[in-house]
């Protein structure tokens, strides 16, 4: 092909300038949604970012009270971290923290999923009584705490006067090293379920109907059903579900301060409380901001290997 018949780049099209009304309205247009970003992005830095910078720099320093009054925090690089794990309670607030969400996540997905698919049948007070589930998710944690103490109370509970009438002993739910935990994460599950029951049942009434009926005409019902159907149809809302449960037990404090604060011998202690022994109680903030960030770590790690599973899904 000879270069006179070679495809030339045609040239750009003369655009036409903007009239000056234009170019206001588009300004104004312009300027009018930063309005409504700014905000927002202040917000982010300020309560979120600051903060979590912050922390960072604090667990590289010698961080004490002395520190508000004096304003000198001696950089100690990594010595707050070779503290944090050198600690004996950190091994055992590890493995606290993985059985206590472990132990909440299962049993709250179990217990929700369960209560979804009931509450998709309908019939007579069904929403009333969904609406009486979401009560333990509305009450404050702390109040949650309270009562849930004097229920597990060893001399006076609630529970162990129901366990007395049918002739059992006490039981030391929350002055036990081998109970304390368990009574704590069935507090934890308590207060779970409403959560999880609200989004599976969410996510259940967006399966059609069809579906199910398509599937009886090959006998597919029951269990069948729900396999092939049901699950399918809301794993993606079972991610969500899932990966929010994990952050969320991740960082629990309240119920686990309020029921047996981290004891007895800490066997309730977790790296939420842990950081905060060591921050508001031991008032080594240095050091309670080397356990936060190890817990920023360990949620991150979830969350990236979260976002990995959910797009091969999405890729497959």
């Amino acid at each position: 092909m000879s270069a006179s018949t070679q495809t030339r780049p045609r040239a750009a099209l003369p655009t036409t300038p903007l009239r000056p009304g234009q170019r206001r309205a588009r300004l104004r247009a312009g300027f009018t949604r930063w309005l409504f970003v700014v905000p927002a992005a202040v917000f982010v830095v300020v309560f979120f970012g600051y903060p979590v910078v912050k922390n960072i720099l604090m667990s590289f320093q010698d961080y004490t009270t002395k520190t508000f009054f004096t304003g000198e925090a001696p950089w100690v690089g990594l010595g707050n971290y070779i503290a944090v794990f050198q600690s004996s309670v950190f091994a055992t607030s590890v493995v606290n923290t993985a059985l206590f969400t472990a132990g909440s996540i299962v049993l709250q997905f179990v217990i929700g999923l369960g209560l979804a698919l009931f509450f998709r049948r309908h019939f007579p007070l069904s929403g009333f009584l969904r609406g009486l589930l979401l009560l333990p998710w509305l009450l404050p944690l702390i109040a949650s705490s309270a009562v849930w103490k004097w229920l597990l109370d060893q001399d006076s509970g609630a529970l162990n006067q129901l366990l007395g009438l049918v002739g059992i002993a006490p039981v030391p739910w929350l002055v036990s090293p081998s109970l304390a935990l368990i009574a704590v994460i069935g507090v934890n599950v308590w207060l779970g379920i409403p959560f999880n029951t609200t989004i599976l049942y969410s996510g259940l009434q967006s399966v059609p109907p069809e579906l199910y009926e398509a599937a009886s005409l090959d006998g597919a019902t029951g269990f069948k059903a729900f396999w092939y159907i049901t699950w399918p149809s809301i794993r993606s809302v079972v991610s969500v579900v899932i990966v929010l449960g994990v952050v969320y037990t991740l960082k629990v404090v309240d119920i686990i301060l309020g029921l047996t604060g981290g004891g007895p011998a800490n066997s309730t202690q977790t790296l939420a409380t842990n950081a905060y022994h060591q921050s508001f109680i031991n008032f080594q903030f240095g050091i309670g901001a080397a356990v936060s960030n190890v817990l920023i770590v360990v949620s991150f790690v979830f969350a990236m290997i979260y976002i990995a599973i959910s797009r091969k899904a999405v890729d497959e």
